[in-house]
């Protein structure tokens, strides 16, 4: 018995290793999730840069405490993250149904923790 599987295929055979065609992604799914995503990681922001801020009276006085460095710096980090990921769209229509799931259920309570800590 051959160990090898494909010792009796010949080089005319195909492969089946291409992919079939990505499915067409609806105009108002796209929009809706590009929209609810675009809210969602600009409300992350908002709280990440509302958190991020030094308690101390201005920005310049982050430098006093180790504490408040620390807090900006990962607040920076975090930042360009989402900042980064968020010109980064979905490449599926999966994505961008997961994203119009998660966005109408998630984003009302982002805005109310974004209202909560300002």
């Amino acid at each position: 018995m051959p160990s090898n599987p494909n010792a009796g295929a010949t080089a005319r055979e195909p492969l089946r290793t291409a992919k079939a065609p990505a499915p067409e992604i609806s105009r108002r799914l796209r929009v809706a999730g590009i929209i609810l995503r675009a809210i969602f990681m600009f409300t992350l922001l908002v709280v990440t840069a509302r958190v991020s801020f030094p308690q101390s009276e201005s920005i310049w006085s982050a430098y006093e405490t180790p504490g408040d460095l620390v807090r900006l710096a990962l607040g920076l980090g975090v930042g360009l993250w989402i900042i980064v990921h968020l010109f980064m769209l979905p490449k599926d229509p999966e994505a961008y149904r997961t994203w119009v799931y998660l966005g109408l259920i998630v984003l009302p309570f982002v805005i109310l923790v974004a209202v909560a800590t300002w």
